[in-house]
């Protein structure tokens, strides 16, 4: 299946949204908290099944990207992190997440 290439953060959301991916996901301290739900997940729960990568309008230090993930339960959602700006996600948890792209 090829990777859908969105113009910006919200169309994407959007379109993952229209896909099943509803959950907020936010990586916080040792755990993935599912915002909506309330359910918390080690990253060997989850896997990433797509990334998208977004640069900043005017200054490239306002780039983001937007990782759409599943759980092994079924839950599936989406996490978003800012980069350039205090995001508040924990980037090495997120990097321990399984997936079958690099980031």
């Amino acid at each position: 299946m090829e990777k859908e290439h969105y113009s910006n953060l919200m169309e994407a959301i959007n379109a993952l949204t229209d896909k099943g991916y509803t959950e907020d996901f936010n990586a916080e301290g040792d755990q993935i908290v599912a915002l909506i739900s309330g359910k918390t997940f080690t990253p060997e729960e989850l896997h990433i099944d797509e990334i998208h990568r977004f640069e900043g309008d005017t200054d490239p230090a306002d780039s983001s990207e937007l990782f759409a993930i599943s759980a092994k339960s079924g839950l599936k959602g989406t996490l978003s992190m800012a980069h350039g700006a205090k995001h508040g996600q924990n980037a090495d948890l997120i990097k321990r997440i399984s997936s079958d792209h690099d980031h």
